[in-house]
């Protein structure tokens, strides 16, 4: 078990470390505060673990076997993507413009959470991901239901820990990254990045 533990760490390592979406919301909310960031990863945290559920109860197999339903899930996850681009990019050309400093531009704790989990479960790939990563690392003769909800939720435990230390790297940064010009620059970055990605996910077939 112990063996099975390390090596299922060790490809969420893997998996964390893999730039996506989530990556780029989560380095964009934390140049707001480093409380925008953390409540960010929670939520993307949060759906980590709900398609972790899902899949040990064998409904994302039904995602996977309906070309219909993942049509309409790309095309979701496609919509979100794109919102939190032009959202992104709206807030560049906002910054520099308004006064006032970083509090006066951070999101609620709310809308934080909200957008991370809204991401997550708005990412079909992420709900076939999780029915095709799980089952590998649960041993043989253990009971399937609670060992997949145990590491899915241990997946997204490691993940809490893993993306904390973005959210604490940008805030180190904080007296660089808060110039205008800097910030501004960022935020555009992130808002082509989630944009390019959100077009890729609409046109893939």
């Amino acid at each position: 078990m112990l063996s099975t533990l390390l090596a299922f760490l060790g490809a969420c390592t893997l998996i964390a470390a893999s730039p996506g979406p989530s990556t780029v919301l989560i380095i964009k909310q934390s140049l707001r505060s480093r409380r925008s960031g953390f409540l960010t990863v929670l939520g993307n945290e949060t759906g980590v673990f709900i398609w972790g559920v899902v899949a040990a109860f064998g409904l994302t197999a039904l995602l996977a076997a309906s070309e219909a339903a993942y049509d309409v899930m790309r095309i979701v996850g496609a919509v979100v993507l794109v919102g939190f681009g032009i959202q992104a990019l709206r807030q560049a050309r906002r910054t520099g413009k308004a006064a006032g400093g970083w509090e006066s531009e951070e999101k609620s704790g709310w809308a934080a959470y909200r957008g991370g989990l809204l991401l997550n479960l708005a990412n079909p790939k992420a709900a076939i991901f999780a029915m095709s990563f799980l089952p590998q690392f649960v041993p043989e003769g253990a009971p399937h239901l609670p060992t997949m909800v145990g590491l899915a939720a241990l997946w997204a435990v490691y993940e809490v820990g893993y993306y904390g230390l973005y959210v604490w790297f940008v805030g180190r940064m904080k007296a660089v990254l808060s110039r205008a010009g800097v910030r501004r620059r960022l935020e555009q970055v992130s808002g082509g990045v989630l944009l390019l990605l959100g077009v890729r996910l609409a046109l893939e077939s």
